[in-house]
């Protein structure tokens, strides 16, 4: 923390982060569906901020950018405002919600219209140090990895039960030419 106690806490960082160490920052009404902010999120959530925002400059998509000044902002704002070590800042939450959508028609065939509709994100995200940071749930990971064993089970007996007839027809082709020959 910085050497003076912090006066007005917002209800954005209370909600955020607590009384715990760290910073954030966001981005609101940016020209990126969410859908596809989604996936660059995920990507980042967990790894420490100054590696990502040099794997950020080469990632293929658009939102990359916008993501990469976001964490760097965040870093900036965890060094000045809570004196935190940028090489120790993890990003350990990454909010990405959806905004405003705007609504634009394009003219098609016999004078009708289709409806475009330009969807808006709002970015959040929140880095700490990296003794601080939540762990990730192992649970949620266990989860569909059960599910996934029990879907492969029945689908392996399913197959099991195929193979078998086309085994006794083999053996019922090649009994059949030994008989002629």
């Amino acid at each position: 923390m910085s050497s003076a106690p912090r006066q007005n806490i917002s209800a954005r960082r209370q909600r955020l982060l607590g009384d715990a160490p760290g910073a954030f920052a966001t981005a609101q009404h940016v020209r990126v569906t969410p859908q596809k902010a989604k996936r660059v999120g995920d990507l980042i959530r967990g790894e420490n901020a100054l590696d990502t925002i040099a794997m950020l400059k080469f990632q293929p998509q658009a939102v990359a950018e916008n993501f990469g000044k976001l964490v760097a902002s965040a870093v900036a704002n965890a060094e000045s405002t809570e004196d935190l070590n940028a090489e120790t800042l993890v990003i350990s939450q990454v909010y990405v919600d959806e905004g405003p959508t705007m609504k634009r028609w394009r003219p098609r065939a016999k004078g009708s219209a289709n409806r475009i509709f330009k969807r808006t994100s709002h970015l959040t995200v929140v880095v700490t140090p990296a003794e601080v940071a939540p762990a990730a749930a192992p649970k949620a990971e266990a989860k569909p990895a059960k599910k996934a064993a029990a879907k492969k089970a029945p689908a392996a007996k399913k197959t099991a039960a195929k193979k078998a007839p086309a085994k006794k027809a083999d053996a019922e082709t090649t009994e059949t030419n030994e008989k002629e020959a």
